[in-house]
């Protein structure tokens, strides 16, 4: 998943214009469906306050195609590590609500935990958490997570425990700017829910469903919801779907990539951010969105910052890919959804968001 979202990232920042053709982007995705074995793709094109274009195209499953095709505009996709910037996103609600700071010691809302962890991490804020700086080890593979012991319990607790656990590993300490973490996101998540007293689940619900009437899932579509958009993986060098029933659960680093939206809900969270940079206060403050997408160089909250002029991140869980790019300067975004997390939907994002700019950048 890091790699994947690096590869991404550091293609995107680096397209010229100058070498596209002038092939439409519906064109496009439909030339992806068709010859690379991308089932589904939804992507748009919007500004802080109008959607210049929509589509959801292609078929739910590779296996089950037909002439007419099964996407639909109200399909979830899964956002895998783009899940991120909506936990960053709760965490300065709170912040807002003077529930917690920015610069809150994880340690200091659970001094009772102090003495059993790795004291390289008795410092740690909730700011170096939600942008990788407090040095947890990644959790980005599955493998990651076979040595770690089973916990039990509900969710909540769960997560409580596997952030214990986590803070007793080695320190990464290098020279890089820093080292994304799930484990990170699960960290913050826990303070969120300390401050709070209520659990990630109930909080994203009360923030997006209910204050922002924003439709979500949690985790696959097709584990919550007939009839939607099953992921798919490589087997024995085919893609092919994956099943809801299959042994693959998200559940310790949920806050750091497990939600699924329609793309018309995530334009809507998309376009909130927008108007926060642009001057105008919703749900937050303007100068809270400023600091979302500006709080650290290269990584801030949820957000990557290469560039003072581009807020961007790529999310995959393996079975889905998610990409948003916000041009900061021109007020624009580029949002590519797919159905699969293969070699080919990565390449294809990069295609589709090249000719996204080159139609639509003003």
């Amino acid at each position: 998943m890091k790699q994947l979202r690096q590869v991404i990232l550091t293609l995107l920042l680096l397209i010229s214009l100058t070498d596209l053709t002038a092939q439409n982007i519906t064109e496009i995705a439909e030339d992806l469906i068709r010859n690379d074995s991308i089932p589904g793709i939804a992507f748009a094109v919007v500004t802080k306050d109008s959607v210049i274009i929509s589509k959801v195209l292609g078929y739910h499953r590779i296996d089950k195609k037909n002439e007419k095709g099964t996407a639909a505009d109200g399909d979830y996709f899964h956002l895998g590590s783009n899940t991120k910037a909506i936990t960053g996103f709760i965490a300065a609600c709170l912040i807002e609500q003077k529930k917690i700071g920015w610069d809150t010691k994880f340690f200091d809302l659970f001094p009772e935990t102090s003495g059993k962890i790795n004291p390289a991490y008795l410092q740690v804020t909730l700011e170096d958490l939600l942008t990788h700086r407090a040095g947890l080890p990644s959790f980005t593979s599955g493998s990651d997570f076979k040595t770690i012991p089973r916990f039990e319990g509900d969710k909540r607790n769960k997560r409580t425990r596997f952030v214990e656990y986590a803070f007793t590993l080695p320190a990464i300490s290098d020279e890089k700017s820093y080292n994304y973490s799930n484990a990170g996101y699960s960290a913050a998540t826990v303070m969120l829910e300390k401050v709070s007293g209520k659990s990630w689940e109930e909080l994203v619900r009360d923030i997006l469903m209910k204050k922002l009437h924003i439709q979500f899932a949690q985790g696959w579509p097709n584990r919550n919801f007939e009839n939607q958009p099953w992921g798919h993986w490589i087997e024995n060098g085919k893609l092919v779907p994956v099943s809801p029933e299959t042994d693959y659960d998200l559940n310790l680093i949920e806050p750091g990539g497990d939600l699924s939206m329609p793309l018309s809900d995530y334009i809507r969270f998309i376009q909130l951010n927008m108007e926060g940079l642009s001057g105008e206060d919703n749900i937050l403050k303007s100068e809270t969105y400023q600091y979302i997408h500006n709080a650290r160089n290269i990584y801030a909250i949820g957000w990557e910052n290469r560039t003072h002029q581009v807020s961007a991140h790529a999310g995959s869980d393996g079975t889905f890919l998610s990409y948003v790019q916000i041009d900061r300067n021109q007020l624009i975004a580029y949002i590519v959804l797919m159905n699969c997390g293969s070699k080919n939907a990565e390449e294809g994002v990069v295609k589709m968001i090249k000719q996204m700019k080159n139609e639509y950048a003003r």
